[in-house]
This record gives C-alpha cells, structure tokens and sequence, in this order.
C-alpha cells in the first residue's frame, strides 16, 4: 500500500523516534549494567594509613610490609627538619584511615625521641589545636582507628588533682566535708586530663584507640608482636573501626587497652568545648579573651582546674596582639572586675603548693590584677608566710632561687627578715641567699659537706641556680668533701662539685687525693666524674692514672666512667 507523502513522513518520523528511543534505553541499560558490574567487581579505594614516626620505626616498617600495597596506602606526616610538619599536612589535607604515633610519652606532655641524632617531637597541645580547628578537619575527620604506641599514652591517672585549697574553698561556700569530697572528686573527672581523657578529646569520635595504660614495649619488641598479628589478621581489619581481640590478647601483658575516641553523649563533652574555645584557631583573640573572662566568673574551684590552659593561652597572646583594640578592650573589662580579682587572688593566696600560688599571681598579673610590683610583693609575703609556718623545702627553694622576681633583689635592702628563719634551717638558709642575705649563702655552702643527706640535697639545689665564683669557696668546699664520712652524703656532694667544672689546681689535686682513701665505689666513680670534666693537665696524669689502676674498687657492674678515666689519662 502506497502512503501519501506527507502521511508517509510522519510514519517515518514516528518509526525513527521509536527506533531512535529504543536506542537510548539499550545505552542508558549498558551504562547501569557496566556500573553494577564495576560496583560489584572494581576494588575499592585504598585506605591510607597515616604514620608518626617519631622514635621507632618497626611498627611502621611491619605494617608496610604485611598490608596488601593494592589495599594500603602509607603517608608519613613527619617531615625531618621541618619543625612545622604537622601543620604542613593539614594544609596539604591529608586524609587518614588510620593513624599510628610511635614515640616516648612518659610524662604526658608529647612524644618524643631519645635518639641523640633526631630531635623530633609532637606535643599534646599541637594536637589538640590541630583537632580543634577547622583547618586541620581533614586529618582527624576519617579516621577509623589510632595506634599510639608509648608508654601510658592511654593511662587513667589524673595528671590534674584537685588539692586542699579546692577543698577549704568549697567548704567556704558553705559545702560539707563529705559534700566537698564529692564535689572534688567530680572536678577531678572533668578537669583531671587523664593521658586517655587527653588523647580521647583529641581523636573524638574516632571508633578505637588502641595504647597503653602503663609501659609499652620497645619498638624492637613491639615490632615482631605486630608482625604475629598481621599474619592472621582477617583482610581488611586494620583501619576497620573495630578492637581486634587478636591485637589485645598479643599486647595485653604489655598493659595495651583499646577505647573508642569522646562522643558527644559522654559525661564531660562539654570540657571538649571549653579547651577548643582557647585552642581552636577560628575564634578572634578577642573572643578568646571573652571566653578567659566567662571561665573566670565561674566558681573559683573550676577556674583552678582550668588554669593550665588559661595559661597557655595567655603566653601565646604577645604585646602585638594585646594593643589590638578589640583585644584590649576585652583585656580591660577583665581588669575591671573586681569581684573576680578579689575572689581569684584569696585563692590564690591560699594555695598548699607554692608553685601554683606563683602561677596564679603570674596569670594575675597578666590580666591587669596586679602590677609587676605587687606580684613582687605578693612572692616576697607568700616566702614569708611559708618560712614562717615551716613549709619550705628543697621545692621552695628550687622556686625561690629560680624566679625571675627574686632575681631582683636588692642585696643592700633584704626583702625579707632574716629574723624569720630557723637557726638550723638550711632551706630557709638557701631562700635567704637567694634573695641576697650573704649569711644565706655562707651557710648553704657549709651545709655542702653537711653529714645529713637533706642538707646536702637543697645546697645542691642551692648551687644549681648560684654557682661557686671564688676559688677560696671552691677549695674550702673540696677540702671538706675530703673529711666527710658518711657516703651518700660525700657523693651528693661530690655530684654537686662535679657540675662546677673545676679549674683549680689545688681544688682537683685535693679531689684526687681522695681516690685511694675512698671505701665506696659510689665515691670513686664521683670523683671520677669531677676529673674528667675537669682539665687534668693540672695533674701529673702518669701518676694519678697508676693511682686509679691501683686503688679502683672492683666494679660489679664491668667498666665504668674510672675506666674511661683511666685510658684517656693513658692517652694524654
């Protein structure tokens, strides 16, 4: 059948769209199907594995070695010579799986090397900024699991005790002794920062952490426990998200736990918020500022628990940044409160340890509360009132004659009675020379070659800030380490004149002297110790070295600093 022409086109039209929509179906069909086949056959995107390498290097090595190079991918973020590397992987934006930190963590505070050759560390608050900050979100924002292999890197301890002052200040206000208890103890939860509580802040909402809560193994330790894992371990468990009991159960003995990073349903979230307030790098100074003066206003117990941070954040702020006009500003509206002053200093003034008492009227005079003189007055009563109640030891002292405000006395106008100390108080003796009284210092100094072991302890301590100058103390010290009797007495001592490096012939020949005559190899190796930091050229070295072949004590212990004495006396 013939169609007319027009009736004819419109039936081609028609069977061109069709064919044409039949067409894009069986593509658009092909497309899916290729990308079920790809979802279900392709391999999915390495995990990256983001390394800390800042001790040892075996956890890393193993882990390199055991995970399938198709399915891990490994970043180390340290960068040597580069004191900046962590910032520089947040500006890099560096996503991590998983992050593994090797490295020393003994007190707390960073992880560290005791390779002579590397001087890289990572410290908790370069951490915590970096987890706090916007800036550096990527790092932290994928992670599924952190390795943190050092010693007590998850301890529970509080490194933050709440002590009696927080105690009698809260029964000030009107709490009972066992109310206060309770209330202390609930300070100590929230503001106690835990090694775990630390590191559990840091790495929020991160799955697991796995570390220690007392000693780790050594990396040539922990290296081969790791390696027994991996060779077990199911695919695709490292960088998972879930505590492997394998991993557990092969570093329990070395006390390894595993918690998952804070959540915001935990008790003391809200702490997180409080140290990212001073932390984080997006608010303004002046909103910092504003946040230091809001902690402030808080129950004078909170405020101490908050110190270390108000701290670190009053260091960082440098005189450019205090004359800024928003900063200054809010800087003023905290030197014009005057509640506040008066209720943080009274604290302050009845802090148990006279280091945070120090701290406080530090922080005090930071915020407008005190004037550089009257944070010299405030130190100069707080001595007195500690010298005057008994509470001075070889702590005090070590504060005493280490402060900057002590160091500026005036030795014609003593700050302090002298009246006020013991007779027979070599610490009270050591304060006073620190402050100038000549007395002071002549007494210390006899204290050095005291009989009693805590004497001879604070004028070491003494003598660490206020070396020997004249050569006439010098020999007068040597000479009466030589007549001492008791020991451990005479090796403090001896310790003690060793970190003078003496350069007085008559002084060393004195010390070397003592060699034959000494009974205790503790002493020998002493004396040993002065003479090989000293310039033995002054002696006749033939002579002394037979001195030493002759009358060293045998060493349980195999050679010693008297041997290397020795052969660099042969040597010379």
């Amino acid at each position: 059948m013939r169609f007319p022409p027009a009736l004819s086109l419109w039936n081609t039209g028609r069977m061109s769209r069709r064919h044409a929509s039949h067409r894009a179906l069986g593509r658009a069909v092909i497309v899916l199907l290729g990308a079920l086949a790809c979802a279900v056959g392709a391999p999915a995107a390495p995990k990256t594995v983001c390394t800390v390498t800042i001790n040892s290097s075996d956890e890393r090595d193993v882990l390199r070695r055991h995970l399938p190079a198709d399915e891990y991918r490994f970043v180390e973020l340290v960068q040597p010579g580069k004191p900046d590397w962590l910032a520089a992987a947040c500006q890099r934006g560096v996503t991590c799986d998983a992050l593994v930190i090797s490295g020393h963590f003994d007190d707390g505070t960073e992880f560290y090397t005791d390779r002579f050759e590397d001087r890289e560390v990572l410290t908790v608050d370069e951490l915590q900024q970096a987890s706090c900050s916007a800036s550096c979100g990527g790092l932290f924002s994928q992670l599924k699991e952190v390795y943190l292999f050092g010693c007590n890197t998850l301890k529970s301890d509080p490194r933050h005790v709440a002590s009696g002052e927080v105690l009698r200040s809260l029964q000030r206000a009107g709490h009972s002794q066992a109310d206060a208890q309770r209330m202390a103890t609930l300070l100590n939860e929230r503001y106690g920062e835990s090694n775990r509580d630390r590191l559990r802040h840091i790495f929020k909402d991160v799955p697991v952490l796995y570390g220690f809560s007392s000693k780790a193994p050594l990396g040539r330790v922990a290296g081969p426990l790791l390696e027994r894992y991996l060779q077990t371990a199911p695919a695709g468990e490292v960088a998972g998200g879930r505590p492997s009991a394998t991993l557990l159960g092969l570093f329990g003995p070395a006390s390894m736990i595993a918690v998952p990073g804070l959540t915001d349903g935990d008790a003391h979230a809200a702490f997180r918020g409080d140290m990212c307030s001073l932390a984080d790098t997006r608010p303004s100074d002046a909103q910092k500022v504003a946040f230091m003066h809001a902690v402030l206003k808080r129950d004078i117990t909170e405020v101490r628990m908050f110190l270390p941070h108000l701290e670190r954040y009053a260091g960082a702020l440098g005189p450019a940044q205090r004359l800024v006009p928003e900063v200054a500003a809010a800087l003023g509206r905290i030197e014009a409160d005057p509640a506040a002053r008066e209720r943080y200093l009274a604290f302050a003034r009845d802090a148990d340890d006279a280091s945070v008492q120090m701290r406080m009227t530090a922080l005090a005079r930071f915020l407008g509360w005190l004037t550089p003189a009257q944070e010299r007055a405030e130190f100069m009563q707080m001595v007195a009132a500690r010298m005057a109640r008994g509470a001075i030891g070889r702590h005090e002292v070590d504060l005493v004659c280490s402060s900057a405000l002590a160091r500026t006395a005036d030795p014609a106008r003593p700050p302090i009675d002298a009246a006020l100390a013991a007779p027979d108080n070599v610490a009270h003796a050591a304060v006073l020379a620190c402050l100038g009284h000549r007395g002071g210092h002549e007494r210390t100094l006899r204290a050095l070659i005291s009989p009693h072991d805590d004497d001879v302890a604070i004028a070491q301590v003494y003598l660490r800030h206020r070396p020997l100058a004249d050569v006439s103390e010098v020999r007068a010290v040597a000479a009466g380490i030589a007549r001492m009797t008791t020991a451990g007495a005479q090796v403090r001592a001896l310790e003690t004149l060793a970190r003078q490096r003496l350069a007085d012939a008559q002084s060393l020949q004195e010390i070397a002297r003592l060699f034959p005559r000494a009974r205790s190899l503790a002493v020998q190796r002493a004396i040993a110790n002065i003479l090989i930091r000293s310039d033995t050229q002054m002696l006749a070295r033939a002579e002394l070295a037979r001195s030493l072949r002759q009358h060293r004590l045998r060493s349980p212990d195999g050679q010693d600093v008297i041997d290397v004495l020795i052969r660099l006396l042969q040597a010379a």
